[in-house]
């Protein structure tokens, strides 16, 4: 097991279906998706994109995680993020799957971890910041739908992940889960000093050891355009239909070539205008 004595996390059995769980639209907007580590061997696992999967990336797994640890076996690892976040229930299957492994593992927070990263970066046996980089912490964000018996079961669940969420973070830093559940209710945005300060971080990463790539351009845009569609209310099978119409086939990060449909439908028009307005804001 991990060389820090880490609390598990107890996911729900299952997704409530009434619940839908998204990145939110200020951590993609703040996302500067080229930052990453310069150098990488064959015990690092990197986070460079949202958690889970989305309508344009493959995004982050707990699949893609656990088949990365059973090929490094019981080796130290190293784990570089730099991620807005996305689905809380792939982040605690993540950061279970890591604090499960039985040698140490660094955790390299090379820019941003933010919302669902921030749990999988709680993993580390050490966690290093680098300059510039951010924690965001904040309440479990979601689209619920359904009618009010759905909606009272989707805030029930909801206080659950957020308590879960308290604790860990209490756990690992040198803060009381009053103070985290403080922060949380403010989402808060946790430079490498404060960090350093509080406990939720260990040590630094030599800025020599970080890059910035000028090829992820098309990962940030995808991602605001989707972040925002679930800000407005959405549905994933709405923002489906509207990915759809924008382009043909489904638009992956290592598909740049992805060429916009000539016309689309009214429902997508009105989404991206919406969309147009939202960003402006």
């Amino acid at each position: 097991m991990s060389l820090k004595k880490l609390p598990q996390i107890s996911a729900l059995s299952a997704m409530p279906k009434s619940l839908s769980f998204d990145m939110r639209p200020d951590a993609a907007n703040r996302w500067d998706s080229g930052v990453k580590a310069k150098t990488e061997t064959d015990n690092v696992i990197t986070i460079y994109d949202q958690i889970g999967e989305s309508f344009w990336s493959e995004g982050v797994t707990a699949k893609r995680v656990a088949a990365a640890l059973r090929a490094i076996g019981d080796k130290e690892v190293i784990v570089n993020i730099n991620s807005p976040g996305g689905d809380y229930f792939e982040g605690i299957s993540i950061y279970n799957l890591l604090a499960q492994h039985p040698a140490k593992v660094t955790v390299q927070i090379v820019g941003l971890a933010a919302s669902a990263a921030s749990v999988i970066a709680m993993a580390g046996d050490e966690i290093l910041m680098g300059d510039g980089s951010f924690l965001m912490i904040h309440n479990a964000w979601s689209l619920a739908i359904g009618n009010r018996h759905d909606l009272a079961s989707s805030i029930d669940t909801l206080s659950q992940i957020d308590d879960a969420m308290a604790d860990l973070y209490a756990a690992r830093s040198k803060l009381s889960k009053a103070e985290i559940v403080g922060m949380m209710d403010r989402e808060s945005w946790i430079g490498k000093s404060k960090a350093l300060e509080d406990g939720f971080a260990d040590g630094e990463i030599d800025v020599k050891e970080i890059e910035q790539s000028g090829d992820s351009e098309q990962k940030k845009a995808m991602a605001l355009i989707e972040s925002s569609l679930a800000q407005q209310g959405y549905s994933r099978a709405q923002r489906r239909d509207v990915f759809n119409n924008l382009f043909h086939g489904t638009p992956r990060a290592a598909e740049p070539a992805v060429k916009p449909c000539a016309g689309g439908d009214m429902k997508t028009a009105e989404a991206l205008q919406n969309l147009i307005q939202t960003m402006k804001g």
